[in-house]
């Protein structure tokens, strides 16, 4: 009997994916292309010094942004998917951190303030236009990130995907109407970040808003002890990835042609991290919602096929990689040729590393177990450090200490999950009797 379409391997392996991975695919590809469009249509329209302005705004926006609001993202998720499970809505915790969240973001916005003068000298060649365009994106990335947060916790990955699709879909149309508007201006790019991100966000704000549910308020320590802890993660985990080009920078300034080539070896290597943002969102929903129904057959189900997928990706995509790597930046990047197969292999491995590191933590942080995944991004930081110390050759040496602070990132979080599982799997959500108005661990919501 002839199989069908909804039967071949590509439709198994996005069955072995955490519920609603399809729904944000497209919205997570938009969202990433718009990055490198925003960009090249800035350049287009700018000259050099205002280019090199919206540049650097781009990069402290997700970098700095990202360091300080994707916690927020990510620990609401947590709180509204346990809440839902058990049938509470997600408004008092959104209310909370949302407060918490406002309050973050004013005390940057001050320290922004204060320094417009310094931070427009020092970054933007002078412009102060582009220090209120940071200051507006932040305030679009916050609160963005607040309303995705509460729409993966309920499961609507309908409206995050459309969300994500929206926010990008806008960076790439008005990045192309305002040279047609003759604005040829770095603030005008500079608004975009906060023009998309905010009107990007009425789409799943009535989603959240049209949810009337009551329940409990989480307490401030509950809210406040996990956005610390995830915070602190989050800031070491980005510091790991990025570390690389910097060691070299620090460590050998006049490297300028391994710093170059490096910095095009890690874009490569960390090709697989893009693809793992649309897995993000849903697996800690839906990790989070099988911890509060103490369905432990479902958390071990969800946790081992989002590895195995995390370890199939980074094969497809690293295997070309390291083979075609050295040629690759050269041609694509004009890169010198200070690099080969070995380089890449080292940068490949620790990418996988980094990446199953990043779902043991989802996992630990679904359990509550905040304090053990940042102990963990801090023992592998150490680890990364010491290895990059070491005497010999300087790409060596900070590409080995990006593999074995990963590994040992990951391979910390891993016991910490042995330890924190029970050892016997909670029932099945078949099995579980059901409670009135309370929704299967992973359940998806379309709209």
């Amino acid at each position: 009997m002839t199989k069908s379409p909804a039967q071949g391997p590509l439709a198994k392996l996005l069955g072995a994916l955490p519920p609603g991975v399809r729904l944000v695919v497209g919205g997570t590809v938009v969202l990433g292309a718009s990055s490198y469009i925003f960009l090249a249509l800035a350049g287009h329209s700018l000259d050099t010094a205002q280019v090199a302005g919206v540049s650097v705004l781009w990069t402290v926006v997700m970098s700095v942004g990202y360091g300080l609001f994707s916690p927020v993202e990510l620990e609401l998720t947590r709180l509204v998917a346990a809440r839902d499970v058990v049938g509470h809505g997600p408004l008092p915790a959104v209310r909370r951190v949302l407060v918490l969240t406002l309050g973050v973001l004013a005390a940057v916005l001050l320290v922004i303030g204060l320094a417009a003068r310094p931070i427009a000298d020092r970054l933007f060649g002078g412009d102060i236009g582009l220090v209120y365009g940071l200051g507006g994106a932040l305030v679009g990335l916050a609160l963005s990130s607040v309303v995705r947060g509460a729409l993966a916790g309920l499961g609507n990955f309908k409206a995050y995907g459309s969300q994500l699709a929206v926010d990008g879909g806008l960076r790439i149309a008005l990045g192309a109407l305002v040279p047609v508007l003759g604005l040829h201006s770095a603030l005008a790019f500079s608004l975009i970040l906060v023009i998309a991100p905010l009107a990007a966000s009425v789409i799943g704000l009535r989603s959240v808003l049209g949810d009337r549910r009551g329940g409990a308020v989480p307490s401030w320590r509950e809210v406040t002890r996990g956005l610390g802890l995830l915070t602190g993660s989050t800031l070491l985990a980005q510091l790991m990835v990025n570390a690389a080009v910097v060691n070299v920078r620090l460590l050998s300034p006049s490297s300028t042609a391994l710093v170059a080539a490096l910095l095009n070896a890690v874009v490569l290597a960390r090709v697989p991290l893009f693809a793992y943002a649309a897995i993000q969102a849903s697996l800690v929903s839906a990790l989070s919602g099988a911890t509060a129904a103490g369905d432990h057959r479902e958390f071990r189900k969800v946790l081992t096929r989002t590895s195995a997928i995390v370890v199939l990706m980074c094969a497809a995509a690293g295997l070309p990689t390291i083979v075609l790597g050295p040629w690759l930046i050269q041609v694509l990047f004009k890169a010198q040729p200070v690099l080969g197969p070995v380089d890449f292999l080292w940068l490949v491995l620790g990418t996988l590393c980094y990446m199953l590191a990043t779902v043991f933590g989802q996992a630990l942080m679904a359990l509550g177990r905040h304090h053990r995944q940042l102990f963990s991004w801090l023992a592998g930081t150490v680890v990364m450090v010491a290895v990059t110390l070491m005497p010999g050759d300087i790409a060596t040496r900070v590409e080995v200490g990006y593999l074995a602070g990963a590994a040992v990132s990951a391979a910390a979080m891993l016991w910490s999950l042995f330890r924190s599982l029970p050892e016997q799997p909670g029932v099945s959500g078949e099995e579980r009797p059901a409670v009135a108005g309370q929704r299967p661990a992973g359940a998806l919501r379309s709209s």
